[in-house]
């Protein structure tokens, strides 16, 4: 061979290799822990039989198919999401304002790789943060809305993992990973919970108070009961020593019972003697005093009694014999009125008009009659001889302007 030749050849084989040593370190990639290495351009087969256009190389390195496969890096490292959601309403129309803190990042595990390569490979981290606060915003305002203001601010625990389990399933579909959530102020524009947390204040003091006055009570009970028991038991002592004392008089009483008993009795003997002896006496007083009673009283009583009755039988016969007298009067003028017949009755009723015409003419003045005349015959009626006085009357008063009846007095004897 051509030392030439030979040489040509070396320095060919030596280009060659020099050539693909450039090539492979050209085209090998080392890949990162915090970042995935996308080779796309040829169709893989999965192990469950899907065939996709791209292959993932997470950490240590891989070699590039030139012109062939095309070589992507996406960034694995957390993603911090600042969340300030305004005027969210919440469950009961109170709108608040919260302010959160969120943390995701591209997952490394399949198929939630696959799906954030298809939304987000080419995409910068600004871009991927903005959808993911986006979707995570939606996802507070909804979580919000289902809870009321209290729920929220006393619960808050509830509400961040109400808001994780929320966005999971969002981020997803996304392919992205909420690492962590956490809820950094709550706060309205109405003030609401500034009022809710004066409630709670002032229902806490007033529980705080309530517990003091209770165990200020109870103390005062418990005092109270120890007084009284001690009370009790002074009392109850008291008692042992008075029903001691009972027993002790009872006793003593019973000994000196006979004693009392038989000075009683002679006592009991003495009065009744002596009220025997006083009884003798007043009989003895009472027999005095009814006899002089008799002589002062009852003696001298039935004497003006025995007056009284025979004054009472005299003035009864007189007047016994004046009521005979004038019934006996009665009948002979009640028997001499029958026998005169209508004559009678007319001089009966003279002697009834005569005090009436006194008294009539009792209040006229004197005056001169020259002459009166009775007009009507004697023997009519009572009824005429009132109409025919009654008409002569009339004819007088005609006659003079005198009227008789109301004016004529009788002249006054001299």
């Amino acid at each position: 061979m051509n030392p030439t030749t030979a040489t040509i050849i070396v320095g060919m084989l030596v280009a060659a290799g020099i050539a693909l040593v450039f090539t492979l370190l050209r085209n090998t990639y080392v890949c990162a822990p915090s970042e995935v290495l996308i080779f796309s351009g040829r169709r893989w087969k999965l192990p469950d039989g899907r065939v996709i256009g791209f292959r993932c190389v997470r950490g240590g390195r891989a070699i590039r198919l030139p012109l062939v496969e095309v070589v992507d890096r996406m960034q694995l490292t957390n993603m911090a999401i600042e969340l300030a959601v305004q005027s969210a309403y919440s469950k009961g129309g109170v709108p608040l304002q919260v302010v959160a803190v969120a943390n995701i990042k591209i997952p490394s595990e399949e198929p939630l790789l696959h799906n954030a390569l298809e939304r987000f490979l080419g995409c910068t981290r600004e871009q991927i943060i903005f959808v993911a606060k986006d979707t995570l915003e939606g996802n507070l305002r909804g979580v919000i809305a289902e809870l009321t203001p209290e729920e929220i601010n006393q619960k808050k625990d509830m509400f961040q993992q109400k808001l994780i389990d929320e966005a999971h399933r969002d981020m997803q579909r996304l392919g992205l990973v909420l690492d962590n959530l956490q809820i950094q102020s709550i706060s309205d524009e109405v003030g609401y919970l500034n009022s809710v947390g004066r409630v709670r204040g002032a229902q806490v003091r007033k529980n705080a108070r309530i517990g003091e006055v209770r165990a200020q009570a109870s103390a005062l009970v418990q005092k109270a009961t120890n007084g009284m028991e001690a009370e009790i038991s002074k009392i109850e002592a008291d008692l042992q020593v008075a029903r001691k004392e009972n027993e002790r008089r009872i006793v003593e009483a019973t000994t000196q019972r006979e004693a009392m008993i038989a000075e009683a009795r002679g006592q009991v003997l003495a009065q009744v003697a002596e009220a025997k002896a006083q009884l003798l006496a007043w009989d003895a007083r009472i027999e005095q005093t009814r006899r002089k009673l008799e002589a002062d009283v009852v003696a001298p009583a039935q004497a003006e009694k025995q007056k009284l009755e025979a004054e009472a039988q005299g003035r009864a016969a007189s007047i016994l014999a004046q009521g005979e007298a004038a019934a006996s009067v009665l009948l002979r003028l009640a028997e001499a009125y029958k026998a005169s017949g209508p004559a009678a009755r007319d001089a009966l009723l003279l002697q009834k008009l005569t005090p009436i015409f006194d008294s009539l003419t009792s209040t006229l003045k004197d005056i001169k009659v020259a002459r009166l005349t009775v007009l009507g015959a004697a023997g009519q009626s009572a009824g005429a001889l009132g109409a025919a006085v009654i008409n002569a009357n009339e004819q007088i008063r005609a006659a003079t302007g005198v009227d008789v009846i109301h004016g004529l007095r009788p002249k006054s004897s001299a």
